[in-house]
Formats: C-alpha cells, sequence, structure tokens
C-alpha cells in the first residue's frame, strides 16, 4: 500500500464510487447522496490548493484504490478546517488504514497551524466515530436532517488542536 498527497486522473471517481458503493448498500443512500458527494467533491478539486488543503489516497501497488480523506482548509482561520470524504474500502478495513489516513489528516493541519477541525457525520458510523473518538472529536451538535436523500441522525464531531509547545 502507499499514500499519495496528490491528484491524480481518476482521484474523483474513486473516491464518489467507493462513497456510492458502500453507502447504497450499508445505508441505502441512492442518486442523491452520489450526486451531492460527487458535485461538492468536484468543486474542491478545482479550488484545491496544496499549501491550504489535503487530498490523502491509500492505494495498492497494483494502483487499486483503498480509501481517502480530505481536508478542505479554505475557511480553517475563521471557522477550522473541515475533514471531509473519508472512506476506506471493504477490504482494507480494520487493518488500520482508517487510523492512519486520519493520523495523517491531522498532522497536516497541526502542520498548517490549523487550530481547529470539524466534520460531519451521521449516527450509526460506529467504526469512524471509534476513530474520531480515539483522534479527540468531541460531538457538539446532533440533529434529524435530510441531507443526504434520506431522514438521517446528522452529527458534527470537533477538535481543537492547540499550539505545539516548543522547547526552549
Amino acid at each position: 500500500m502507499h499514500f499519495e498527497a496528490a491528484y491524480y486522473p481518476g482521484v474523483l471517481g474513486d473516491i464518489v464510487g467507493a462513497h456510492a458503493r458502500y453507502y447504497a448498500g450499508a445505508w441505502s443512500l441512492g442518486r442523491a447522496f452520489e450526486a451531492k458527494v460527487g458535485a461538492e467533491l468536484a468543486g474542491f478539486l478545482v479550488n484545491m490548493r496544496e499549501d491550504r488543503d489535503l487530498l490523502l489516497t491509500a492505494r495498492r501497488p497494483d494502483e487499486r484504490f483503498l480509501g481517502a480523506i480530505v481536508i478542505d482548509g479554505r475557511d480553517a482561520a475563521d471557522h477550522g478546517a473541515h475533514l471531509r470524504w473519508f472512506i476506506v474500502a471493504p477490504e482494507a478495513q480494520r487493518t488500520g488504514l482508517g487510523k492512519q489516513l486520519l493520523d495523517r489528516a491531522i498532522g497536516f493541519c497541526r502542520e498548517r497551524d490549523y487550530r481547529h477541525v470539524y466534520l460531519y457525520t451521521f449516527a450509526g458510523l460506529d467504526s469512524a466515530r471509534r476513530l474520531y473518538e480515539q483522534a479527540g472529536f468531541k460531538l457538539t451538535q446532533e440533529q434529524e436532517a435530510n441531507t443526504w436523500g434520506r431522514a438521517l441522525r446528522e452529527q458534527r464531531f470537533d477538535l481543537d488542536l492547540p499550539p505545539e509547545a516548543t522547547a526552549g
């Protein structure tokens, strides 16, 4: 497995496809969900800047997609960095890949001196929630919403990143 912190041809399809397949099978989310993920990720890619944003993917040596995570830093100074499109392919789940992706994303935020990271998800994604909470994220909001094409209990998690202590 190798990690890639850059755009590559087909990354949009890899990430959207992984989300669409997983959420259709596990949560019965269909066209509205896939279209929302695709449109928002496409918008991110058009405006992505490597000095501010992170697009991190994991692939097998044969280039098969295994997972991804994104840090959208556009509003980091005012609202925090937005952790988005975190997905791990079924074949790579329970291997530690999710933790590695999340740790690298938080490390990117620390390197950029982002003081706050937030994400939106929904209730029932227990493995992901455990990863978020182990990394220090706290559940800060919860409400019924129809953001993804059907009613779900939407959640917001937040993580404060204090400045690194300097030796001296």
